[in-house]
């Protein structure tokens, strides 16, 4: 099992308006965590952290229309073992499609039904041990499919899953169509962490991703050998534009040179890559066991402009290589295991 250690951290915190040296306190609360070696077993749990799940007799899981009184989840879902999840119903749709064919697991009869259908908030496909899941734009989006992802894989006893979080980017530094596999994902200030005001506290939480899975997916784009891959920082953003120091947004208060020092800045950090969801990916993913990873395919370099040049089907064929490259990792890994039973 994992267990909490908390640790309260006061710090003084100089406001950005008013007289020079006005401080005032805050407190930041950091979660870690220590495993218990003595429950250890072969395989790995996915795990949550909330007892009221326990009084509760049926849990809803309402953004993906499933429950556990409505439901089979452990016949439904307890052979997954991969998660993809990328941004649109429609790419997750694709990637479903594509990775059946990878598997050859296609049915040319089959058009992958949505098991999510109910609700418009998000999409879901199942292929084989495969789950594919939309999850919206930006860190709120993501963060609810998460928590109701993680319930259903834990109501299902799922046990040794991957969740891979597949999409497109602004690479710094690096040309168009580059795969950047996360190590760590940054803040807008540089910073390794997730903050969340929680009880009217800010709690920050770890953002460090599995670099096993990392080195293991940049082995298999060298076996692929179609298209650039690289290991790099991720800078987690909370927009689209002023975030990402956008200078074609409805606002702008600074000017090109500020941009560029800005993005520089994040260069010198490691920060190959700028998107809007690694953050909370990251931290959710250590909370809750899962072996995680974030592949994203740059679609410009930041530091050459702001908007989107490419033909289009340049752009989907940049949109294509994050599954490529996932559904080989994924068919290799099924081969391992076939090998070993």
């Amino acid at each position: 099992m994992l267990s909490y250690e908390r640790a309260t951290v006061e710090g003084r915190h100089r406001h950005l308006k008013g007289s020079k040296g006005n401080t005032s306190k805050f407190v930041v609360t950091l979660l870690f965590f220590s495993e218990n070696k003595q429950n250890e077993s072969s395989s790995s749990s996915v795990y949550v952290h909330n007892p009221h799940l326990a009084e509760m007799k049926d849990d809803v899981l309402y953004h993906l229309s499933l429950a556990t009184g409505t439901h089979d989840l452990p016949a439904m879902f307890g052979d997954v073992k991969f998660v993809c999840t990328g941004g649109s119903a429609w790419r997750m749709k694709k990637c479903t499609a594509y990775i059946a064919a990878e598997l050859g697991m296609e049915d040319p009869k089959s058009d992958y039904p949505n098991i999510c259908a109910g609700t418009d908030r998000y999409a879901m496909y199942k292929v084989g041990p495969v789950l594919c899941v939309s999850h919206g734009m930006g860190v709120p989006s993501i963060a609810i499919m998460l928590h109701e992802l993680i319930k259903l894989l834990h109501h299902a006893r799922c046990t040794d899953v991957t969740i891979i979080r597949i999409g497109t980017s602004g690479g710094i530094g690096l040309e168009p169509g580059t795969i950047v596999v996360t190590k760590q994902s940054l803040d807008g200030m540089f910073q390794p962490r997730f903050e969340q005001v929680i009880l009217g506290k800010t709690v920050v939480r770890n953002v460090d991703l599995d670099q096993g899975l990392a080195e293991e997916l940049l082995k298999c784009s060298k076996e692929l050998n179609q298209f650039e891959t690289v290991i790099g920082n991720t800078m987690c953003t909370l927009d689209f534009y002023e975030g990402q120091a956008r200078l074609d947004g409805a606002f702008c208060s600074y000017t090109e040179k500020d941009k560029q020092d800005f993005l520089h800045k994040a260069k010198e950090a490691g920060v190959c890559n700028i998107e809007m969801e690694s953050s909370v990916f990251a931290a959710m993913c250590n909370l809750s066991g899962l072996r995680g990873a974030v592949v994203c395919v740059t679609l410009l370099d930041r530091l050459k402009g702001d908007q989107l040049s490419c033909p289009h089907d340049v752009l989907q064929g940049y949109q294509l290589r994050p599954q490529i490259l996932v559904g080989h990792y994924i068919k290799q890994q099924l081969k391992a295991t076939a090998l070993k039973v």
